[in-house]
């Protein structure tokens, strides 16, 4: 049976295809669009699905959307007539678009499917709720026969927040929280006032949290959440306006914390860092209430999370260190994207009632679901856009690649099959060497052409991740932080600890100072030799050079663009920052031999994440 599932229309279009069960390949819109975070209809996703399947869309047994659009607009009339009359521009503006098109999203869907088969049968088309299709891309894909799950986003339909119990081919929700009392959207409202852009800013507020006090932690429980020692909660949405408004906030919560809404090109203060501080601090706290409440209701042993709370990295370790579950496993891509391959594996085993079979593997197969290329593809489309590459064989590529990282020299390393989420995982990779004291700032202002700030992650060879950092499970994904181990640590000077906010950032803490933050943690990626094993071949060569078996691990790409999908995006992303080496395939790259003239500015290409 072949099945394949629909994210659209929001934010993170994607598109995933499974067989019999198997996920066999997913990816998101935005990747060959190269616009970041593209809602619109994953035409070019699909066409990679059906091309990686070998089959067109007449082989295709159900086509599935990943939530309902009845449900989300009966939600939308509610709360504006439950609000009436503010929010009436609000209204004005949204209605119509919902009546034209979202309304009928069936019958867009549709049309659009007709582009691939102009015979499409609608009776083909299924639709999945939005916290099923999370829950069950957190499920079904997990090593666990039977788990606790556990969704948190902004909204689906209704819901907020869900809790659900999976056990072999069954997957229940049991009890939810709903529309407008929202974790994900707190963390939003923390995200616009501190001037960084919702649902993209996110990462940024968590990232900046450890460089201010969680000052203002107590402000927001007394005043803006109501959480209850079980985890449920309430937000007074007198301080919030993304019910009937244009933005999240409003003048009462500025109010509250006693300074204006920052935009994007103010400074950041100590302020803005002690507010990042606070909100992280509350979001620990709500999760780690959530599940241990899921912990004493289910009895389990292992856990599941989605949904785009599950990728605050800072929460998901705080609750691995709290022992509650002793297994925990989260979908890499948390988000609206991983909603394609939930919905699929949804109707696969719960609509349609088809078996599965837990084996202690992970189906997301290290998440290496989207295209590649072959050694001669890379060649021919390299050549013709005009790069100058020399052919390695395996051997000598990792020589040249593991001696220019000892070298600190900054590498794109593009490999195999694409990644699938909004993390790089060695197969579409920024590369540096972890051991560097001025790396985080050269990649972030250099190549990244971002905020300084900005923490990068350590990739580390998994059999070796107890020796350098505090953690002893799997981290496959990048999305768990823990600390670096005490033994790494470097003394600080009575003047260093005395420094201030971002003044922290240039001194060095560890022997891997470009991955360990200010607070000694890190967003760790473990690697597995069964799941990338030329990674994994890197990271050895790289250990044998120096004795560190880590590596800075960043997005092949600069700010504002999507992670590069195909050899010549990798060579432009190239031919725009000040990476030194470039390696796709088998062919090494050096900056000084490519033609100036194709040098491109990204400064102007792309839109502030």
């Amino acid at each position: 049976m072949r099945i394949l599932g629909i994210s659209a229309f929001y934010h993170d279009s994607a598109a995933a295809l499974i067989e019999d069960g198997r996920i066999v390949a997913a990816a998101q819109e935005e990747r060959f669009t190269r616009r970041k975070h593209d809602p619109s209809f994953p035409h070019n996703a699909i066409a990679y699905c059906l091309e990686e399947a070998g089959i067109t869309s007449d082989g295709l047994d159900h086509v599935v959307f990943y939530d309902k659009p009845f449900l989300k607009f009966e939600r939308l009339l509610e709360t504006y007539i439950a609000l009436a009359p503010r929010g009436f521009r609000s209204f004005k503006m949204s209605i119509p678009l919902w009546l034209k098109e979202k309304l009928f999203q069936k019958s867009l869907l549709r049309d659009e499917l007709k582009q691939f088969s102009p015979d499409f049968d609608t009776g083909r088309l299924l639709f999945c709720e939005h916290h099923l299709s999370h829950a069950a891309s957190a499920f079904f894909p997990s090593p666990f026969d039977n788990a606790a799950v556990l969704t948190m986003d902004g909204v689906g339909e209704w819901a907020t927040t869900s809790a659900a119990m999976g056990n072999g081919s069954r997957l229940e929700i049991f009890q939810e929280i709903h529309f407008p009392h929202s974790l994900g959207l707190l963390y939003s409202a923390a995200t616009y006032y501190t001037g960084f852009k919702v649902n993209s800013g996110e990462y940024k507020v968590m990232g900046l949290a450890p460089y201010g006090e969680p000052k203002y932690a107590q402000l927001i429980l007394d005043h803006l959440i109501d959480l209850k020692p079980d985890g449920s909660f309430r937000l007074d949405m007198s301080y919030f306006d993304y019910c009937t408004g244009f933005t999240m906030t409003n003048d009462r919560f500025a109010k509250l914390f006693g300074q204006p809404v920052r935009s994007p090109d103010q400074l950041l203060t100590p302020f803005h860092m002690d507010v990042a501080a606070s909100i992280q601090a509350v979001l620990d706290e709500a999760v780690l209430r959530l599940t241990r409440s899921l912990a004493r209701q289910t009895g389990s042993k292992n856990l599941c999370l989605a949904g785009g709370v599950a990728l605050n990295c800072v929460a998901n370790g705080k609750v691995l260190r709290d022992g509650h579950f002793e297994n925990i496993w989260i979908q890499p891509a948390a988000g609206d994207a991983g909603g394609a391959v939930g919905s699929a594996l949804a109707a696969h085993h719960i609509f349609k009632g088809q078996p599965r079979k837990a084996n202690g593997a992970d189906g997301m197969a290290g998440s290496y679901l989207g295209p590649h290329f072959s050694q001669a593809e890379i060649e021919r489309r390299l050549a013709a856009a005009g790069a100058k590459f020399a052919v390695l064989d395996e051997a000598a590529m990792l020589e040249a690649t593991a001696q220019a990282l000892a070298a600190q020299q900054a590498v794109g390393w593009f490999q195999g099959r694409m990644e699938f989420g909004p993390r790089s995982l060695g197969a579409r990779s920024i590369l540096g060497d972890a051991r560097s004291p001025a790396m985080q700032k050269t990649l972030n202002l250099k190549v990244k052409y971002r905020e300084s700030f900005r923490p990068f992650a350590p990739a580390v060879l998994r059999e070796d991740v107890s020796d350098w950092f505090d953690l002893k499970s799997d981290s496959p994904y990048m999305l768990v932080v823990a600390d670096v181990r005490r033994e790494k640590h470097r003394q600080m000077t009575p003047e260093q600890q005395a420094l201030f906010g971002i003044d922290k950032l240039n001194v060095s803490r560890s022997e891997i100072p470009a991955v360990t933050h200010v607070d000694y943690s890190a967003r760790i990626q473990t690697v597995h030799r069964d799941t990338n094993p030329l990674f994994h071949q890197l990271l050895s060569a790289f250990k044998a050079k120096t004795g560190c078996p880590v590596l800075v691990n960043t997005s092949f790409n600069v700010r504002g663009e999507p992670i590069v999908c195909t050899p010549e995006d990798a060579f432009r992303c190239f031919m725009g920052n000040e990476l030194d080496l470039l390696v796709v395939g088998n062919c090494v790259l050096q900056k000084e031999a490519q033609d100036p003239a194709l040098k491109v500015d990204y400064s102007v290409g792309f839109e502030a994440d």
